[in-house]
């Protein structure tokens, strides 16, 4: 080992050496300044110290501190929270925006000493406003500013997952109705389900159903797949053309898609079982005894029984709410038209009645029979069934029951009432 080589350990060795009594010094000359600084001058009013000049006593634990106020009894006082201008939020302070309560956390214990007060008896008084003021109203042309709400539940009678594949997003910046609707469009078109859009209004701060042209601007956003309608249950090969589609759609709009995970083809094809059992379609014939029906003729008692010639060639009747009841079309193959009904001449009508899709069927029906009957009087026919066997009332009241009242009871077991928005959707 060379001179230079030893030199130079011994150098190192002595600048380690300097560093750690340079360290301990520092030690101890910042110990010394923090007892000075920290060594008691005087009596903690709080904790009933002893006097300055007296030695602090022993303590084995410290206890928490109590204030007293003149000997006198403790008096009880509630504080309600005070919302001041541009309050400062606690960093652990929970919100429960249902309820629109806030719950505040505990107030630390003060390390520093703090001179009691004495409180001033307080009256009581009515509770006062959670608010200051009311919340300011959404203006009408509001869209990107709108705040980000809680979102109500969303509505059975818009997507049901028992009927529908639902997808949810949730938008970080609002996009138009329109513009998300026709993203997939391409793809989606080669679906043979329906797919419902649902968006959430935030001014009107509900769910509600998205058409193709809306303008509306969404963060949360709902798209269902329906599982079963009247062509079958759900495939596989739409399952997945659907799942591409919104997992396309949620990186193009930088959304998470939240996707159930559940036997969606064994639930489409448990559906459709059922459906099987209820879906059936009532029909009462009117055939001529003698000469044909006369076009200007069923006109007349279809206006008169309240029955709207529709585009689809049959007359329809409504309820107050819009809902088809039942419709009325032709035994023959030519459909009713105004300007076929002038010499139209035809030997039977058919009275239908949808029974999934009709709410109240048996009720529905009875009506149904009535104006059949009134019709087969004016325009002397007979009420046969397909075998043109002719219906009596004891047969009437039979096919009432068992094949509209069971089926309807039997969805009602189901939680599926005929005739609700469900009922429409899956049997369409």
């Amino acid at each position: 080992m060379t001179e230079l080589q030893l030199g130079l350990i011994g150098l190192g060795a002595t600048a380690v050496v300097g560093v750690f009594g340079y360290n301990k010094w520092q030690e101890y000359r910042q110990r010394k300044l923090a007892e000075a600084v920290l060594k008691p001058h005087h009596a903690d009013v709080l904790l009933g110290d002893a006097p300055k000049s007296s030695p602090p006593p022993a303590v084995a634990e410290r206890s928490e501190p109590e204030i007293r106020v003149d000997a006198s009894p403790r008096l009880a006082v509630r504080l309600e929270p005070v919302f001041i201008d541009q309050p400062p939020t606690p960093p652990s302070a929970e919100i429960n925006s249902a309820a629109h309560e806030i719950s505040m956390p505990e107030a630390p214990a003060f390390e520093n000493p703090v001179a009691p007060v004495e409180p001033t008896p307080v009256q009581e008084a009515a509770p006062a406003p959670m608010f200051a003021q009311a919340p300011a109203a959404i203006p009408d042309d509001a869209s990107d500013d709108v705040p980000n709400t809680p979102a109500a539940a969303l509505p059975a009678e818009l997507l049901d997952p028992r009927l529908e594949f639902i997808v949810a997003m949730e938008l970080v910046e609002p996009v138009s109705a329109m513009d998300i609707i026709h993203s997939q469009r391409p793809a989606l078109v080669r679906l043979n389900k329906p797919v419902h859009w649902i968006g959430y209004n935030e001014r009107s701060r509900e769910w509600e159903r998205l058409a193709p042209d809306s303008e509306l601007k969404l963060r949360r956003l709902r798209v269902g797949l329906q599982l079963v309608n009247r062509q079958g249950p759900l495939s596989d090969g739409d399952m997945a053309i659907f799942t591409n589609a919104m997992q396309a759609l949620a990186d193009e709009l930088m959304a998470v898609a939240d996707m159930p995970s559940s036997r969606v083809l064994d639930q489409a094809a448990e559906i459709d079982q059922f459906c099987a059992a209820v879906d059936l379609e009532i029909g009462l014939n009117l055939v001529s005894r003698a000469s044909a029906f006369s076009g200007t003729k069923i006109r007349a008692l279809a206006e008169a029984a309240g029955l709207v010639l529709g585009l689809g060639g049959v007359f329809t009747r409504y309820d107050d709410n819009g809902r088809v009841l039942f419709s009325l079309q032709n035994y023959e193959s030519t459909q009713f038209s105004a300007d076929t009904l002038r010499t139209l001449t035809t030997h039977g009508l058919t009275f239908l009645l949808d029974v999934p899709r009709v709410d109240h069927g048996e009720r529905t029906f009875i009506q149904m029979t009535e104006i059949a009957k009134r019709f087969a009087d004016t325009l002397n026919g007979a009420l046969v069934d397909d075998n043109r066997q002719p219906l009596s009332d004891s047969q009437l009241d039979h096919i009432r029951r068992e094949f509209i009242g069971k089926p309807q009871a039997t969805m009602a077991s189901y939680g599926l009432i005929a005739g609700s928005p469900q009922a429409l959707r899956l049997f369409s």
